[in-house]
C-alpha cells in the first residue's frame, strides 16, 4: 500500500467512476506513477495532495481493454501486412478507441504466406505494438468456412505448427482448429499437442463437428494445458461462438453446446463477437449468465474497416464489402454481377462491444471483466486488465454512454 504519493515526481491521478474487477467505485481515483498504477480507491483518501476536481457526472475510468481476435482497422489489416507501418495502422486504431492490449489474428492462407506474416507480427510484438498472434486456421473446416478461403484450408499438421510457432518466436498466443479435421485431435503428436507444446492455446472454431468430438478435445487440451510447463493458462478457447459453427439443435447439439458445457465448468473460454450483428442481445445475455464474465471474453473480430467508412476492403485473399457497418464476402453470383455473402468480421473497436452488451443487459461491470480481466487472464498476464495497484497504467476515460475520451497506455495519453 501507497501511504503518500504526494511529492512523487511523474505521479498523476485520474478521477471519475472507476470500474473495477468487482464492481463501480463512485467518486474513485487512479493514482499513476510513471508507467504503473500505484494506487486505487475513494478520492478522498486518494495520498496526493492536489486532487483533481470531480469530473462531469457519468464520467468512468475503465481499464485498458485487451482484445484477443482482431484482423485490423484504420483501413489496415494484419493478413495483408507487408510492413511494419501497416500493422502499427490498425494496432494504433485500436488503441486510440481504449484496447490497450491487442493480439493480431490472420486467417487461412498458404503455408508461406502464414510464414512470413507471422515473423512480421512476430517482430511487431518484440516491439510492443501487439500483444500475441493469433492464427485463424487453417486447419478449419471447409463446410464452415466463413469468410475464410476453403482453398487454403489443409489436415492437420504438427510440423507446421511447430514451424509457425518458431518463427512467431514465442508469441504465437492461440490457433483456431476445427476438431474433426484429420490430424487435429488424433492423439499422440497432433496439432493440439503440437500447440500446447510450443505455448499456444488450442481455439474451437470453424467447425462442423459433433458434441462428442468437441467435448474429447477440450477434454485432450485441458489435460495437456494442465501438465505443460510452457501454458499461458488451463483453459483452451472457443471462437467466435456460435459463428462459423454448426449451429445448436435440440437433436444435434454440436459444438456449441460442448463449448459452453465445458465453460461452465471451468474448462474453456468462449469468445463473443457481441458488436449487435454476429449475435443477438439475447444471446449474449444468456451465454454470460451460463458462464459468467470469467468464462467468456468479448471479442472485435474487426477487420481493416474499423473505424473506417463503407466501402470495399480485403481479408487475406477475400474481398470484403462494408454497407450500412456491416462486413461480407464480396463474391460472384450468377450473371456477372457481384453479391455479399458470409459476414466478414467486424467494423467494431472492443468499446463498442464492451457498449453494445452493456445497452444488451449485460452489467457494465461483467461487460468490463469479460473485455481486459478475463483475456487479460487467458494470454496469462498479470500486469494489465484491471485497475489494480501494480499493474500497467492502462486507463480509458469516458463520458456518454461510454464514448471514449482519453486514453492511457503504460502512463502516457495517447488520446
Amino acid at each position: 500500500m501507497v501511504d503518500d504519493l504526494s511529492d512523487v515526481p511523474g505521479a498523476s491521478t485520474v478521477r471519475g467512476d472507476v470500474v473495477t474487477p468487482s464492481g463501480v467505485l463512485h467518486d474513485g481515483a487512479v493514482v499513476v506513477d510513471g508507467g504503473w498504477i500505484a494506487w486505487v480507491g475513494p478520492a478522498g483518501a486518494a495520498p496526493v495532495r492536489d486532487l483533481p476536481p470531480p469530473p462531469p457526472a457519468g464520467t468512468l475510468v475503465l481499464p485498458g481493454l485487451v482484445d484477443l481476435h482482431c484482423h485490423g482497422g484504420g483501413g489496415a489489416s494484419f493478413p495483408d501486412a507487408t510492413g511494419a507501418d501497416e500493422v502499427r495502422r490498425a494496432a494504433d486504431e485500436h488503441a486510440r478507441h481504449g484496447t490497450t492490449t491487442l493480439v493480431a489474428s490472420l486467417v487461412t492462407a498458404p503455408r508461406e504466406v502464414l510464414l512470413a506474416r507471422t515473423d512480421l507480427l512476430a517482430r511487431a510484438a518484440d516491439a510492443g505494438v501487439v500483444a500475441g498472434i493469433h492464427l485463424e486456421g487453417p486447419f478449419l473446416s471447409r463446410a464452415r468456412c466463413g469468410a475464410q478461403h476453403p482453398q487454403h484450408m489443409v489436415t492437420g499438421d504438427a510440423d507446421l505448427v511447430r514451424e509457425l510457432a518458431a518463427a512467431a518466436r514465442g508469441h504465437l498466443v492461440s490457433m483456431t482448429v476445427a476438431p474433426e479435421v484429420p490430424g487435429v485431435a488424433d492423439g499422440g503428436d497432433d496439432v493440439l499437442a503440437a500447440l500446447v507444446g510450443a505455448g499456444a492455446l488450442p481455439s474451437v472454431g470453424h467447425t462442423d463437428a459433433s458434441a462428442e468430438e468437441v467435448e474429447a478435445a477440450i477434454t485432450r487440451a485441458f489435460d495437456l494445458l494442465a501438465t505443460s510447463a510452457r501454458a499461458r493458462g488451463p483453459r483452451a478457447t472457443a471462437t467466435h461462438l456460435f459463428n462459423g459453427m454448426r449451429p445448436l439443435h435440440h437433436r444435434d447439439p454440436g459444438p456449441v453446446a460442448a463449448c459452453l458445457a465445458a465453460a461452465s465448468r471451468g474448462e474453456l473460454v468462449v469468445e463473443l463477437v457481441a458488436d449487435g450483428t454476429h449475435l443477438a442481445p439475447a444471446t449474449v445475455r444468456a451465454v454470460m449468465d451460463l458462464v459468467g464474465p470469467d468464462g467468456a471474453v468479448l471479442v472485435t473480430d474487426a477487420v481493416a474497416a474499423a473505424g473506417m467508412p463503407d466501402g470495399d476492403y480485403r481479408l487475406g485473399p477475400r474481398a470484403v464489402r462494408v454497407a450500412d457497418g456491416v462486413a461480407r464476402v464480396l463474391e460472384d453470383v450468377p450473371g456477372g454481377a457481384r453479391g455479399t455473402g458470409a459476414i466478414a468480421g467486424s467494423v467494431a473497436h472492443l468499446l463498442d462491444v464492451v457498449r453494445t452488451t452493456v445497452a444488451g443487459g449485460v452489467p457494465m461491470v461483467d461487460a468490463v471483466r469479460a473485455a481486459s480481466a478475463t483475456p487479460a487472464q487467458v494470454l496469462g498476464r498479470h500486469d494489465v486488465g484491471a485497475l489494480v495497484a501494480g499493474r500497467r497504467a492502462d486507463l480509458v476515460v469516458t463520458i456518454d454512454l461510454l464514448e471514449p475520451v482519453r486514453v492511457m497506455r503504460a502512463g502516457a495519453w495517447i488520446t
